[in-house]
């Protein structure tokens, strides 16, 4: 079940949202685990005993966590019995096939009959629960939060239906007051709304109509594409994954908050960075920071050697392509971003940085991600390699078909140049225009104050009304991050 389907908009989360109310204070955390469990066994059905796992696991790890502190012993077992444990069961999961099928490579070279296993099933979320899991370990272990002895309380945390599959990832010290005792204002529901309804405009109205177009480019052969064309795939596939994964988290802080709770925020327009170490500080940022604090840190960070702090980044950035997915691509494209904050950290990288204009910063950034988005994208590196050849040979003939016409329409250059414009910051731009139609200590430019929230409202009724208007018409309603 994802956010923008019908059953989750008109059946799941009204019921969900009429039970919680009519339960009180003291049953609305069981209901939200009751509907936690519901909406992930909706997609997993059996697997749903594999989160309990996890949540049992966990649970048991901080009570002995708890009982070593109070003894006087550091935790240490406790702790790494956790971490294997969390560890063994996401690369079981998640890496299984991709581990033997690297091992059938090697026994082909070999001449030696494959190793042919059962197919392991990739549970829907598991990255996400299982760093959220392992963060509540570390940081009890490290005395930054309490222990949870409440095991509706504990299982909540990790299941909580909002950010449950694709983030934002939550640490328990965040939310930890909020799941014991919370409160749900008007105002809040209010905002939380609001901002579900935004982020649904931005994955059904932006994120899949360019993702229909970046689909069927990257389905060519990219010995076939002229440059123009394979242009467009990749900036449209840019501005897909941006829209899609930024559009969930919305709706994800936006359920969090109608419900009480105050997520991280996950994104703070990417686009507009300046440099790739400014990107990862503005995307992903619930997990960029989660490698941050609980990897780049513990290796030393930058407080020793460059050559070391090279290999922090490198290593860390390998495991970030890695926990994107089982393949090289994704460890390519890891190592990639690794490779670009090694080269802007060193002393002729750094000074040419700094000498360029912010244009060209900020053209240099966008280059960067773009062409990581092509092999983040690609199925097998060859096909990354050849689609970034194709987009800088100009010499190509024009490639003509009746299906690019049907997807290159008037309908995607209007959402492609929606998503151009709203990857700017226009909150502030609204903020300030707000502020000087406030009549302020001085008289208003534009009268058009007393319009801003009605038209806010309208604005808002109409991306409701049309996204679920695409998302009964069309079937095309893919969610990019289900396979992390």
């Amino acid at each position: 079940m994802v956010f923008s389907s019908t059953i989750f908009l008109f059946l799941f989360l009204p019921i969900v949202i009429l039970a919680y109310f009519m339960a009180g204070s003291r049953g609305r955390n069981l209901v939200l685990l009751l509907a936690s469990l519901v909406f992930y066994a909706w997609g997993e059905t059996i697997y749903l005993l594999l989160m309990l796992t996890s949540i049992s696991l966990n649970y048991v790890v901080g009570l002995l966590l708890e009982h070593s502190r109070r003894k006087g012993a550091s935790g240490r077992g406790p702790l790494i019995f956790g971490l294997t444990a969390n560890l063994g069961l996401l690369g079981f999961f998640k890496y299984g096939n991709f581990l033997v099928d690297n091992f059938n490579g090697l026994l082909a070279v070999l001449h030696i009959s494959p190793v042919v296993p059962p197919s392991i099933h990739l549970p829907i979320g598991i990255s996400f629960f299982t760093f959220q899991a392992m963060s509540y370990v570390v940081d009890l272990y490290k005395g930054v939060t309490r222990v949870q002895k409440n095991p509706v309380n504990m299982a909540l945390y990790i299941s909580l239906f909002p950010q449950l599959i694709a983030g934002p990832i939550v640490r328990y010290h965040d939310i930890a007051g909020a799941i014991d005792r919370r409160t749900t204002s008007s105002a809040d529901f209010a905002a939380g709304t609001q901002r579900f309804i935004i982020g649904m405009g931005k994955k059904v109205l932006i994120a899949n109509e360019l993702g229909q177009t970046a689909d069927y480019l990257f389905s060519l052969p990219p010995d076939r594409l002229p440059a123009t064309l394979a242009w467009v795939g990749a900036l449209a596939y840019t501005f897909q994954i941006y829209y899609d994964f930024s559009g969930y988290s919305d709706m994800a802080i936006g359920l969090g908050r109608m419900f009480g709770f105050h997520f991280p925020e996950n994104f703070n327009f990417p686009y507009i960075s300046q440099s790739i170490r400014e990107f990862w500080r503005r995307w992903h940022i619930s997990l960029s920071t989660w490698f941050r604090d609980y990897l780049y840190f513990p290796l030393g960070g930058s407080r020793k050697s460059p050559a070391r702090t090279y290999i922090n980044l490198v290593t860390v950035f390998f495991l970030c392509g890695l926990w994107h997915g089982a393949s090289w691509t994704f460890v390519v494209w890891g190592l990639y971003h690794g490779l670009f904050l090694v080269l802007e950290r060193t002393g002729p990288g750094k000074r040419v940085l700094e000498a360029m204009p912010p244009f060209l910063r900020t053209g240099y950034a966008m280059l960067v991600v773009i062409i990581g988005w092509v092999m983040f994208r690609a199925e097998t590196f060859s096909y990354g390699f050849y689609y970034i050849r194709a987009m800088f040979s100009p010499g190509r003939p024009p490639l003509y078909n009746s299906q690019i016409f049907l997807n290159m329409n008037s309908i995607f250059y209007f959402t492609f140049a929606v998503a151009a414009l709203c990857f700017l910051p226009l909150d502030r731009i609204a903020q300030t225009l707000r502020s000087r139609c406030s009549g302020k200590g001085r008289r208003s430019i534009l009268p058009v104050a007393p319009l801003l929230v009605p038209g806010r409202i309208l604005a808002l009724a109409l991306v409701f009304v049309y996204s679920v208007a695409n998302i009964m018409g069309s079937s095309y309603n893919p969610f990019l991050y289900f396979r992390f």
